[in-house]
């Protein structure tokens, strides 16, 4: 088969090889997704419908992929001074990036359920977040702290009121400018320091009240995401401990605040997003939140961060079992297409397994936030729920997707497969607002402090009960663990796993097929059956047409 603008060659003749995908509706093709959307939306479903549906095929064109291509191949460079000698601090970024920037606020994927506050717009807005991760993930960053600061900044009305109409703006707007003057912002986030890490209590930037909730901001912080940023939530030292500042580029006055850019960070994946080190010089800041309350007004945001890792993962595992699916239904090998081998098969089936059990767990915890500013019990599930995800689903993207790549074979380790990039991008989630131990202790903390959490987790499960033996059995083995309180940090990881893993099961017996249902159970809570420790080792009786099928219909 030849492509415009190919020539052949007598001694070049290519065969075998896996035609293009074309523009895609990744929210149409995606079983599990569109179902899980309309299934968690409620009400709500047919109003956000079109937002998803516009976003999905806008994001989905061949050309946006090109896009995603293009911001990844030309990193961010730091420009610290002007031709004059002035300081600027300022980032530059390649077209690609701006265009990807420009489409995503268009469609609101960075405030949806602020700009439409109605049942379903967290759902709907996880997915259109899953659909921007498959496409380019590295904006994922800005676009995510955009959406999350608003639930912070509240806590402050006087703070929320100047900068949630900005907020709430679609027009990008990259170069930097006084607040007032731009009609849609991007805020980011400096939290942790060298000395301190996730121990951001050990934070050594000091906050001096220059009156009126002032503050002026001595420091160093070892992590600011997303650097080119209107503005970013911080914490410093103040009169009464550890306190959240919001710390805008410009001071009120119209001059720029001094936010010295140190280096950009060279990192291993999110390469098109800029990560930094900056000081803060005698640098302007608003407090938000009570004196001393920073840890709590941040998490805040937290919370809503790791609601985006979930669903940031979500979307790489779904983008590289497409391109699995792909490349095995169109590649022949041994007289037969990939997909038709019983080995290649039972890995295609697992990594499918993967991306529904994940898929059905951030719809969940995204409705989970719908429903929590008016339920009580709904806050609580999603206060643990959302901790017990973070740790799951973005702990197994990265070998699910390397599991991806491998299905393609050498072509999967070369750059235009766009494996490697996904593959290098999957770490972040799981280290970002948390890496695995720091999320298993929250999950133990809000046991303890926030018991009202695991009852409600506990009553999510037992709507399951009854459905599959096997999930009987491993939530009668959970409630067991869950009682325990000896040897608790050093069995939490595994505890939280159980928790996952139990959670995934019961909204796949009660919401999906019963051949994926009956699939993940045998193959994740089954006792016996010998269920080995990578993918692609289904027990025999698993079908895995069914699986592959519903993954993604063959004409596709």
């Amino acid at each position: 088969m030849l492509y415009p603008g190919s020539v052949a060659f007598e001694t070049h003749a290519v065969l075998n090889q896996v035609p293009p995908r074309g523009d895609l509706d990744l929210h149409a093709r995606d079983t599990a997704l569109s179902e899980g959307v309309a299934r968690e939306t409620n009400a709500g479903f047919e109003a956000l419908l079109p937002k998803l549906r516009a976003w999905s095929t806008a994001i989905g064109r061949e050309a946006a992929f090109d896009l995603g291509r293009e911001a990844n191949r030309h990193a961010p460079e730091l420009r610290t001074h002007d031709l004059s000698g002035h300081r600027i601090d300022e980032v530059a970024f390649h077209p690609a990036w701006h265009e990807i920037m420009r489409l995503a606020m268009a469609h609101e994927v960075h405030n949806l359920p602020w700009r439409h506050p109605q049942p379903g717009a967290q759902v709907v807005r996880s997915a259109m977040h899953a659909l921007l991760s498959q496409v380019e993930a590295g904006s994922c960053c800005p676009i995510t702290m955009t959406f999350a600061c608003l639930p912070a900044l509240r806590q402050d009305p006087a703070v929320a009121e100047e900068w949630e109409p900005r907020l709430l703006g679609t027009e990008y707007q990259p170069a930097l400018g006084p607040p007032a003057s731009k009609r849609a912002v991007l805020l980011g986030m400096a939290m942790t320091e060298k000395q301190g890490g996730s121990d951001v209590r050990a934070n050594t930037t000091r906050a001096t009240a220059l009156g009126d909730g002032a503050f002026e901001l001595v420091g160093h912080k070892w992590f600011c995401s997303a650097p080119m940023s209107d503005a970013f939530l911080t914490l410093a030292q103040a009169e009464g401990g550890l306190t959240c500042f919001l710390v805008p580029r410009f001071r009120p006055d119209g001059t720029r605040n001094p936010f010295a850019i140190q280096r950009l960070k060279d990192k291993l994946g999110n390469r098109s997003n800029a990560s930094s080190e900056v000081e803060y010089r005698g640098t302007w800041a608003q407090r938000v939140g009570e004196p001393g309350r920073g840890v709590r007004t941040i998490l805040e945001m937290v919370h809503h961060t790791r609601l985006d890792c979930v669903s940031g993962s979500t979307g790489l595992v779904r983008q590289a079992l497409d391109r699995a699916l792909h490349h095995a239904r169109h590649r022949e090998a041994f007289g037969q297409r990939l997909a038709d081998h019983a080995l290649m098969k039972n890995v295609l089936a697992d990594l499918a397994l993967e991306s529904e059990a994940a898929t059905a767990l951030m719809l969940r915890l995204a409705r989970g936030f719908d429903e929590a500013p008016d339920d009580e019990s709904a806050r609580a599930f999603a206060r643990i729920a959302t901790a017990v995800g973070k740790f799951w689903v973005c702990k197994r993207a990265p070998g699910v997707i390397y599991e991806a790549m491998e299905c393609l074979g050498g072509n999967g380790y070369v750059e235009d497969s766009d494996l490697p990039r996904l593959y290098r991008e999957a770490p972040v989630n799981a280290i970002w607002e948390g890496s695995g131990n720091v999320i298993c202790l929250d999950v133990l903390r809000a046991m303890v402090r926030e018991p009202e959490s695991l009852v409600a987790f506990r009553a999510e499960l037992r709507l399951a009960r009854g459905g599959d033996a096997r999930l009987d059995a491993a939530l009668d083995a959970l409630d067991v663990e869950l009682g325990r309180r000896e040897d608790a940090e050093l069995r939490a990881r595994g505890l939280v796993e159980r928790m996952a893993l139990a959670l995934q099961a019961a909204l796949l017996v009660r919401h999906a097929p019963s051949a994926v249902a009956d699939a993940f159970c045998a193959s994740r809570l089954a006792a016996e059956g010998g269920r080995g420790l990578v993918l692609g080792t289904l027990p025999a009786a698993v079908d895995c047409d069914a699986l592959l099928d519903r993954a993604c219909p063959r004409e596709a």
